[in-house]
């Protein structure tokens, strides 16, 4: 793939590729870090050692796909925070207007 806003791929890297991946050409290294990484479930290929996520087995991240997946799980995410902040704005609003009656 050729480099762009939603793929990088830098074989100049001391780490590249960090996993072992059948075509190096395709191998996305935007999300070096996954961002998703503190999300409960990311949808990835994780599992929990000693209570640590290990995400050592997850090519989301590195994948042709990886940065939809994660722009939208980020989306998603940041959505229902907002609609969840937002209702408990609007239920604490109501709960002070019946105290004022």
């Amino acid at each position: 793939m050729k480099n762009s806003y939603r793929f990088y791929c830098n074989k100049d890297c001391q780490y590249f590729p960090c996993h072992e991946v059948k075509n190096e050409d395709d191998f996305n290294c935007m999300f070096c870090y996954c961002p998703l990484y503190l999300l409960d479930d990311c949808k990835g290929n994780y599992t929990y050692h000693s209570g640590i996520k290990d995400c050592s087995k997850c090519l989301i991240p590195h994948s042709k796909g990886g940065y939809d997946h994660i722009n939208n799980l980020l989306r998603e995410e940041v959505f229902t925070k907002a609609v969840e902040r937002n209702i408990r704005e609007m239920e604490e609003k109501d709960r002070k207007s019946k105290e004022d009656k």
